[in-house]
């Protein structure tokens, strides 16, 4: 891939340009029950109310896709330090899958 000069980028690059939501410290981890209540999934919210579904009930992401969520431009952004550095260490320690954990 390339930027607009033709020079090749990669993906740390690209993080310049965008807003992680991941690195914002309105992105909040909670655990959502499940089965008989030992057990949950984990998932996360934006506790300043930007991710909401059509109906404008509130959205949660998978715990194991956070660091792919992202948007152009957000008034409440509030970064928690370095994004590149975050979201390169983030994306190496994330599950891959959706996992189950017990209490």
């Amino acid at each position: 891939m390339a930027d607009s000069h033709g020079a090749p980028f990669n993906e740390v690059d690209e993080t310049a340009d965008k807003v992680f939501c991941a690195n914002c410290i309105h992105c909040k981890l909670l655990r959502t029950p499940m089965g008989n209540g030992n057990q949950y999934y984990l998932r996360v919210r934006c506790d300043a109310g930007r991710w909401r579904k059509k109906l404008g009930e509130e959205k949660y992401y998978k715990y194991f896709t956070v660091a792919r969520r992202s948007v152009d431009n957000c008034d409440d952004y509030i970064p928690m330090g370095d994004a590149r550095e975050y979201i390169k260490e983030l994306k190496k320690t994330l599950p891959i899958k959706d996992e189950i954990y017990s209490l």
